[in-house]
């Protein structure tokens, strides 16, 4: 039986993965940059090769994370599903938790058509502009 507590756990899980997400992006995008400057600087190969080892753990944390918002955001629109089943509608954790996930949505929305035209980019189907 999902109660309202439920509800903000799930909203709230989804809030963090969410932020964990956007961390994990910021990092890959920093661990790039410094690998592509100790590439240009000509560092030793070990530091190199050790930098490219921290960049290939940061980007694989990306697609872990969006398995994990996938899965809490199931979670999230199945608990509350249930509570509306059982005619509780209102109240701020509600809006709050369709809030979340109108935003989740959305995220997947932009971060699926990224990779898409990433896709597309590297198969040759679109050009570089």
């Amino acid at each position: 039986m999902a109660t309202v507590r439920n509800l903000k756990i799930k909203t709230s899980t989804c809030k963090r993965i969410v932020k964990e997400l956007h961390s994990y992006e910021k990092e890959v995008e920093r661990e790039a940059a410094k690998t592509a400057d100790m590439k240009e600087k000509g560092a030793d190969p070990y530091d190199l090769k050790q930098q490219e080892n921290v960049l290939a753990e940061s980007r694989m944390m990306v697609p872990d994370c969006h398995k994990r918002l996938e899965a809490s955001l199931a979670d999230l629109k199945a608990t509350l599903a249930e509570l509306e089943e059982a005619n509780e509608k209102e109240g701020p954790e509600f809006e709050d938790a369709r809030s979340t996930i109108t935003e989740v949505e959305k995220l997947f929305q932009t971060t699926e058509a990224y990779y898409n035209q990433v896709r597309c980019l590297l198969e040759g189907i679109l050009p570089v502009i």
